[in-house]
């Protein structure tokens, strides 16, 4: 089975760069706080890297 990513929003991207802020809607959150799931793939992975001041990322087995 493929491993997963647990994405959380921590930190408010408020000041932060516009795409930064598309980056987090990209991966599909909503609200601070909020977690998603993602297969883990290098795409997935850069867009977590990108914004990794914001978020926390877990591996999901």
């Amino acid at each position: 089975m493929a491993s997963r990513l647990r994405i959380t929003w921590v930190k408010s991207s408020i000041g932060y760069a516009r795409d930064q802020k598309a980056t987090i809607r990209a991966l599909g959150l909503r609200r601070l706080h909020h977690t998603v799931e993602h297969d883990d793939l290098p795409s997935i992975r850069g867009m977590a890297q990108k914004v990794a001041h914001l978020v926390r990322v877990e591996e999901v087995s």
